[in-house]
């Protein structure tokens, strides 16, 4: 099939797809750290002092490869059964010149829905990964003690595909063009690293418009606090709507990872973790207090 055509080199793969990566994150790691001498949401290390940074940087470098082929193989696969088409040249020009109804619309309107539409599908896809069967890879993400983020990017590769990859593809194969998710990378990357962050933000009037660091570190608590609450990635009205907001006044979150103690803390262990462990539970409660 046409997608092992796409596959060249998995070395050369894995080496763009760092290098493409490498001057994002180095712009981010400089603004985080200008960043870091503001007020914290927890007292503690600065991010590049965290005891599983190593971790963090594994998925940094593993992951832009690793999606790279994932992403391939679900749009290969969605043009195969909604288009009929088997030839890779012929999939990449019907997805550059619209193969959906959607492709018609104009762009500005095609942000917008890719907006919506990809919050609706992160809101309930989050949701579905903190139910018992699925909370074994999701716990990867939780498991960081230490929030910081870097921690954005520690997401195991099946929860990349079910929360990310799939509706980022259905909404490509609708006919959503390409150019629209390039030009909203650097706000994509820039609210998920956001809310990961040790910063004491919560936006103010605005914290039910736009995700806050408080409003996400919140998630990644116990779930007797807001570990099951909070699951929109960007636009927290969805929570709002369906009573999943968390917010409490005068208080910020603390107290971050899970109850498996059989969560590993290196990058290898945490990739196999899922396919050998028994999940507990499917919330994130405390581990450790995050001050050091």
């Amino acid at each position: 099939m046409a997608i092992f055509a796409a596959i060249q080199s998995v070395p050369a793969v894995f080496v763009v797809g760092l290098a493409a990566s490498l001057p994002v994150v180095a712009v981010v790691a400089i603004i985080f750290t200008v960043l870091s001498v503001l007020p914290s949401c927890n007292a503690g290390r600065p991010w590049w002092r965290k005891p599983d940074l190593a971790t963090d940087i594994g998925y940094l470098v593993v992951m832009p490869g690793l999606m790279y082929y994932a992403r391939i193989a679900l749009l290969m696969v969605g043009m195969l059964v909604l288009y009929g088409v088997t030839s890779q040249d012929a999939a990449w020009a019907l997805l550059e010149h619209g193969c959906g109804p959607l492709s018609a619309l104009p762009f500005a309107a095609q942000v917008a829905i890719y907006l919506v539409a990809s919050e609706i599908w992160l809101y309930a896809t989050h949701r579905w990964l903190h139910d018992l069967r699925l909370w074994r890879f999701h716990a990867v993400h939780h498991s960081s003690e230490h929030l910081e983020w870097l921690g954005s990017f520690r997401v195991h590769p099946v929860d990349f595909m079910l929360h990310f990859l799939m509706g980022d593809s259905l909404l490509l194969l609708l006919g959503i063009s390409p150019g629209v998710l390039v030009w909203l990378v650097p706000f994509s990357i820039g609210m998920s690293t956001l809310t990961h962050a040790n910063l004491n933000w919560d936006f103010g009037p605005f914290r039910t418009v736009l995700a806050s660091p408080v409003f996400h570190r919140w998630h990644h608590t116990g779930v007797d606090r807001g570990g099951e609450r909070n699951f929109a990635s960007t636009f927290p009205i969805i929570d709002v709507i369906f009573g999943t907001y968390y917010m409490p006044k005068g208080e910020l979150p603390s107290d971050y990872g899970v109850t498996e103690r059989d969560v590993p803390y290196d990058f290898g262990g945490q990739l196999m973790h899922p396919f050998r462990a028994q999940a507990s539970s499917p919330a994130a409660i405390p581990a450790h207090d995050t001050g050091d």
